[in-house]
């Protein structure tokens, strides 16, 4: 696909909506190329009945503490429905960056964030919430706070530590359920969904095993006998809220 120049961009033609300069709908992979001296960046762009796309570029911005910043960009006129440009499709942009990559990360257009560490190669790892790198897990607040995220739970969750060693760990977590509103006191109706979620230390962090809100270690040893009985043995019964 050719670019246009900048006269171009943002102007409407005598059959058809304005083209406008536009980022990937969504950034599917990363992986190196030619070496390591080139990144060929995965990305869905709109796509329709007619043209959606053209002046598809990948470019380096700059190298800096670590990190290869590029960017994606290209022209479509899928902002004006009119366009047909409904659907999507997948395309590929080559940035070339004149010498390897090396251990680097890579960040694609200041938001996705692409590393060698731990991939398998050509191909780059996504990074996570947690970063490129999660910590170990420990018994701490920030260590806490991964594994409530690690959690297929709701967003906005609150968690309270019930028991920490060098392998297990059990949280009490609660979500606010119910209307946005203000507080309760001021007759806003709220009620929590609570779970009591039970973790395994692995590598990268740690894991969610399974879950159960049973007073003491009875109801938990029947799915999880290994966890130890100081962890369980006062575990009150779980306030549902």
């Amino acid at each position: 696909m050719e670019g246009a120049t900048g006269a171009d961009q943002g102007t409407a033609t005598a059959t058809g909506p304005a083209w406008t300069l536009a980022s990937p709908i969504r950034i599917a992979g990363v992986r190196t190329a030619d070496g390591g001296r080139s990144l060929v960046v995965d990305a869905e762009v709109p796509d329709g009945a007619g043209d959606c796309v053209r002046g598809l570029r990948g470019e380096l911005e700059t190298v800096e503490h670590g990190t290869v910043h590029v960017s994606v960009t290209y022209e479509s006129p899928a902002q004006d429905r009119a366009s047909g440009c409904t659907g999507t499709q997948r395309v590929e942009a080559t940035v070339k960056l004149g010498e390897p990559l090396s251990s680097r990360k890579v960040m694609v257009n200041s938001w996705n964030v692409y590393t060698p560490a731990g991939a398998t190669p050509p191909a780059l790892r996504k990074c996570g919430e947690n970063g490129c790198d999660p910590t170990p897990p420990r018994c701490t607040s920030s260590s806490y706070q991964q594994a409530v995220n690690d959690t297929d739970i709701p967003k906005h969750t609150s968690w309270e530590e019930r028991g920490c060693d060098d392998t297990w760990l059990v949280l009490d977590l609660s979500t606010r359920m119910g209307p946005a509103c203000g507080d309760a006191g001021d007759g806003c109706p709220s009620s929590n969904v609570s779970q009591r979620w039970f973790y395994r230390a692995e590598k990268s962090g740690w894991r969610p095993v399974t879950t159960n809100g049973d007073a003491g270690c009875v109801g938990i040893h029947k799915v999880l006998p290994e966890l130890p009985e100081r962890l369980c043995a006062s575990l009150p019964r779980l306030d549902r809220g």
